[in-house]
């Protein structure tokens, strides 16, 4: 068996099959503090956010793509791959992705993380050859090919060709960046104390990177800041556009980072075909729009691009003996452990 796994800021994805995803849930865990017991996880852990007692602690043990905890993940990867692997007679090989620009320390926990559930083979890919594989983009010819993936932790950025990455950059404010903004937003100018899932919904639903043709509000519930009773606001899209404004700008800026360096002709190639999207930031209102009007270039959101990622992976599984009979080569298509 070969599982392809998008282990992400924000949600956890794995797929076995062409059909469908079998698990997407949010890469989040619940415990109690004093006996380190896991109480839930998930879709079922995301619902305790900011709902729990003090006994128990909700967290998502990643940050910026990479592992912040690596106990918890292990932990949470072990309960994934258990719901899908009933059976341990065969030992699956995992294609896990990763961002472009991450230490071998990293790599590595990442790795331990995923053989602790006594796997046979750990591939890793980097995620944007993943989601290029995910948009049926041809990597693999000398062709180039420039993609950005948004995702809650990082902002992944690479001109592929041949199998690998010409010119890239990862950027590490992406979307739960935004959200924390918001939050900082609510407290500064409302004086109101909101949580993660309230900043996430306010962006999903109303955020945007370019002035709104139809001014969309929101309203913010939490606790007043100073009085310490429930309060409520309503927000509009031009209010949280001027708040996640600086890290739009970092988006783009690195985009054109790549682009400056990037050979002559393989800007031809991508002036050609256009810069690909993909990943859930992707859809933030007027993204598509402001990379058009900055670049000069056309823009193409891919088809599903939240999903991209481990549909890559799973298309890479394909790849798994190619990559380790070149394993030892300068410039891989998958990293094997």
């Amino acid at each position: 068996m070969d599982i392809a796994l998008d282990l992400g800021t924000a949600n956890t994805k794995l797929k076995i099959n062409d059909d469908s995803i079998a698990i997407d849930e949010p890469s989040v865990i619940a415990y109690d503090v004093e006996t380190n017991e896991i109480l839930a996880f998930g879709n079922e852990g995301y619902r305790m956010l900011g709902r729990t007692s003090k006994r128990i602690s909700v967290v998502f043990p990643l940050e910026g793509g990479v592992i912040a905890e690596s106990g918890l993940v292990e932990e949470l990867v072990n309960i994934f791959l258990c719901e899908i692997c009933t059976s341990r007679v065969v030992m699956p090989r995992v294609v896990a992705c990763i961002p472009g620009e991450i230490t071998e320390v990293e790599k590595r926990a990442v790795v331990n993380a995923i053989s602790s559930f006594g796997v046979r083979r750990v591939l890793l890919i980097e995620a944007t050859k993943a989601a290029a594989f995910g948009c049926g983009l041809d990597i693999m010819s000398a062709h180039g090919n420039m993609l950005v993936d948004m995702g809650a932790g990082t902002v992944d950025i690479a001109v592929m060709t041949l199998g690998g990455v010409s010119a890239g950059k990862t950027i590490k404010n992406a979307g739960n960046a935004m959200d924390e903004e918001i939050i900082k937003y609510a407290r500064r100018k409302h004086n109101l104390i909101i949580g993660k899932a309230m900043a996430k919904s306010c962006k999903e639903s109303i955020a945007c990177v370019i002035r709104p043709e139809k001014e969309l509000v929101f309203r913010l519930k939490g606790r007043d800041a100073l009085k310490g009773l429930p309060k409520w606001v309503d927000v509009t899209s031009t209010e949280i556009m001027q708040v996640i404004a600086d890290i739009g700008v970092g988006i783009i800026n690195g985009v054109v980072d790549v682009l400056e360096e990037t050979p002559p002709e393989l800007i031809g190639d991508i002036h050609t075909d256009g810069i690909t999207l993909t990943g859930g930031l992707s859809q933030l209102i007027g993204m598509k729009e402001l990379l058009e009007k900055e670049t000069g270039i056309k823009i193409r959101q891919s088809k599903n691009p939240a999903d991209a990622v481990v549909n890559g992976c799973f298309k890479a599984t394909s790849y798994i003996d190619e990559a380790e009979a070149q394993k030892d080569t300068l410039n891989p298509l998958m990293m094997v452990y």
